[in-house]
């Protein structure tokens, strides 16, 4: 009877103890399977997060895959967007399937953070091109809309493309969905055609190229960031050229429309000390992202400004109404 009642009272002690165990409060949802980008942002952010002890305990990664994160937007939006301890993984990809009216609502549904870093676009051609500056490419292109094939890892209204098209707008060139363009599976690919004489241009993540930089087989005409990046310091960017054009692919986070402006501003704080870290430099660095801090009401902003361009584009080109 003695031994029952001993056994009863660490049963209940057991449960009381699991009850009161601090629950993992902070949530980060990937809108997609395990192994990509935003899988990849969560992790890694979760992880200094808890590192740094700008949160209590561990993050939990949740991924929610779907309609290339339309799916986790949806959820959000209708069932947590008040979740003051949830962040969600974005991208430029993310925002430009809101300006093609691909999410369920539009980008004024959620809280925009904070992005930490970018790939960035480049425009590159081969070595031995007859092109040496971008000023040259975009007068060719003015010239002769179709005289020269460009190609990237996207489609017609993806960014790669978009980036491009963005540059062609700049430069003045008034019909840009006569621009040729060519889709490969990946900026690599894209490279090695161009190496062959199929296509003129590519446009593409610097990431996905850095070996063809590195060893001289291809020219960049213009990286696509307000600064020169620390990987290649002397190549010209397209604002330096007189472009005020830039093409990061960002990786960031939103939270729910909903959140408080308190919460909001809260979150805003942990990530910009998140960014200032060492932990953090050195993640962005090896994973072949350039650190690039935009935070609170000024990523907002940028947001919205992309989202405005990307949708304007998208109509030039005819990928939406």
């Amino acid at each position: 009877m003695i031994w029952k009642m001993t056994k009863l009272k660490a049963v209940g002690l057991a449960s009381a103890m699991l009850f009161a165990a601090p629950a993992m409060a902070t949530e980060c949802i990937a809108p997609a399977d395990p192994g990509g980008g935003w899988d990849f942002t969560c992790r890694e952010v979760g992880r200094i997060l808890s590192s740094e002890g700008l949160v209590d305990g561990n993050v939990q990664v949740t991924n929610m895959p779907g309609g290339v994160g339309a799916v986790a937007f949806a959820n959000v939006a209708g069932k947590r967007a008040d979740d003051a301890e949830l962040l969600v993984a974005t991208s430029t990809v993310g925002v430009t399937q809101i300006a093609q009216g691909k999410y369920p609502a539009g980008i004024d549904t959620m809280r925009w953070l904070a992005m930490l870093g970018a790939d960035v676009g480049v425009i590159a051609v081969d070595a031995d091109s007859p092109y040496q500056t971008l000023d040259e490419l975009m007068a060719a292109l003015k010239e002769d809309v179709t005289s020269v094939a460009t190609a990237g890892s996207t489609g017609a209204g993806g960014w790669d493309h978009i980036r491009l098209m963005m540059l062609a707008q700049a430069a003045g060139i008034e019909d840009i969905a006569a621009i040729r363009w060519v889709q490969f599976d990946g900026g690599s690919p894209a490279v090695t055609q161009m190496m062959g004489g199929q296509v003129g241009v590519v446009s593409t993540d610097m990431g996905e190229i850095k070996g063809f930089i590195e060893s001289g087989d291809i020219r960049v005409l213009a990286v696509l960031a307000d600064e020169p990046i620390s990987a290649f310091p002397d190549l010209p960017t397209a604002v330096s050229q007189g472009y005020d054009v830039t093409g990061y692919n960002w990786r960031g986070f939103y939270t729910g429309g909903d959140v408080s402006d308190e919460d909001y501003a809260a979150w805003v704080e942990r990530l910009q000390k998140l960014y200032d870290s060492d932990a953090w430099k050195e993640v962005a660095t090896n994973s072949g992202l350039e650190p690039i801090w935009r935070g609170g009401d000024e990523f907002a902003a940028y947001v919205a400004e992309q989202e405005q361009q990307m949708a304007e584009i998208s109509r030039q080109i005819g990928v939406i109404q």
